[in-house]
């Protein structure tokens, strides 16, 4: 069993509030460590319709049969019961609940209205670098390729099986929830163009003209696939942080597995000549980021990309403190090239000294060319000798 990072965090909360908020995309582990942590608890999954039903017959009743606690999967299938919680957890402080969810905005919509103050929220990704120690027996190539859904590493099943029934599931399940397609070959055909874009800036007019739909839709749908964890975007960096809300973001999945599987590329020989390689590593790179920041209960990631109108960009901006800056470039290569650090040199003439620090992440050893640091990707997140 793969430890994760949560589970501290988790157990911690569970003593100071009484419902705990789980989100994160199906299969990303919720209902093993809610148990793990929890295994006193009772445990109870909504998407069963005959269980849905029960419940939503008598919800107050069903909640205070369960006062020493309770797990409750894809609560967001029973929207009224976010009322019967806080409730129940007014008049008893001491009762406790923990609601999972694989939709983010449905969740997070029913915590936003019933819960606010009562409810610590936390996300699981899929497994990070540091929760598989790194995965040193296999290949940059193989990482990518497998990406980090547990299934895949856990019960060792075939990447190209569990991406092609993860997908399968969620179309045919998620969407018909979260999205009315009158054509669901449409929106598949969205998904592949999504993947095909993958570390590159958002253009819905760009989709919108492949697709012959409206960028409306086209951005109705972004927001649908970020909502179900199977995409995020990542910000540019402006000090004025209304430019931020205005200037487009830049695609990426939350898993390189799937992004890997929705193109085709199913070996590490396909991926080495594969021309989204370097973006491919670029997405990992960044979802380790974000997915370390999700580890720390940090529920809004201060992470960014810079791009002004010379065209000079830096892949990753982390804002550790208010206007400290930490400025990633990020490369596939195994060897060095000065040229990988010459737009970090330039965001650093531009902002002085609010860039605390500048490194290269990339796919060789570790070495230092102050003041700009060559840094190994599986060094950086999981403290091993490159």
């Amino acid at each position: 069993m793969i430890n994760r990072i949560l589970s501290s965090e988790i157990t911690r909360l569970a003593n100071s509030f009484p419902v705990l908020i789980l989100s994160g995309p199906r299969q990303s582990g919720k209902t093993t460590l809610c148990k793990m942590a929890f295994p006193d608890y009772d445990y109870i999954n909504l998407e069963m319709l005959t269980t849905r039903q029960a419940v939503a017959e008598d919800p107050m009743s069903f909640l205070l049969q369960h006062r020493h606690g309770v797990i409750i999967d894809e609560a967001q299938t029973l929207p009224d019961l976010f009322s019967y919680v806080q409730v129940v957890v007014d008049e008893h402080p001491d009762y406790r609940y923990i609601l999972t969810g694989s939709n983010n905005f449905l969740l997070m919509e029913k915590v936003s209205q019933s819960l606010a103050g009562r409810a610590a929220v936390l996300t699981l990704l899929p497994l990070s670098l540091a929760e598989l120690g790194g995965a040193t027996e296999w290949s940059t190539d193989d990482l990518l390729i497998r990406g980090g859904y547990p299934a895949v590493w856990g019960a060792e099943q075939s990447p190209s099986d569990v991406y092609r029934n993860y997908y399968t599931t969620y179309v045919e399940r998620d969407l018909h929830q979260l999205v009315n397609v009158k054509d669901l070959s449409i929106f598949q055909q969205f998904i592949m163009l999504a993947a095909g874009r993958v570390s590159t800036i958002v253009n819905a007019a760009s989709l919108s003209a492949e697709l012959g739909v409206s960028a409306v839709t086209v951005s109705h749908w972004l927001s649908v696939l970020k909502a179900s964890y199977i995409l995020f975007e990542l910000p540019p960096y402006f000090r004025n942080v209304g430019k931020r809300i205005l200037k487009k973001p830049k695609l990426y999945f939350h898993d390189t597995g799937l992004a890997c599987h929705l193109l085709g590329i199913n070996t590490p020989e396909q991926l080495a000549v594969h021309p989204l390689r370097g973006q491919l590593f670029e997405n990992m790179v960044v979802s380790e980021f974000v997915k370390r920041r999700y580890n720390q209960c940090d529920q809004h990631p201060r992470l960014y990309y810079y791009r002004d109108n010379l065209q000079k960009e830096v892949d990753l901006i982390e804002e550790r403190t208010f206007r400290q800056l930490e400025a990633y470039e990020i490369k596939s290569a195994r060897y060095t090239n000065d040229s990988f650090g010459s737009g970090l040199r330039y965001f650093k003439k531009m902002f002085g000294e609010e860039v605390v620090s500048m490194q290269v992440l990339y796919d060789g050893e570790d070495w230092d060319a102050s003041p700009v640091g060559y840094r190994n990707v599986r060094s950086l997140f999981c403290g091993i000798e490159s």
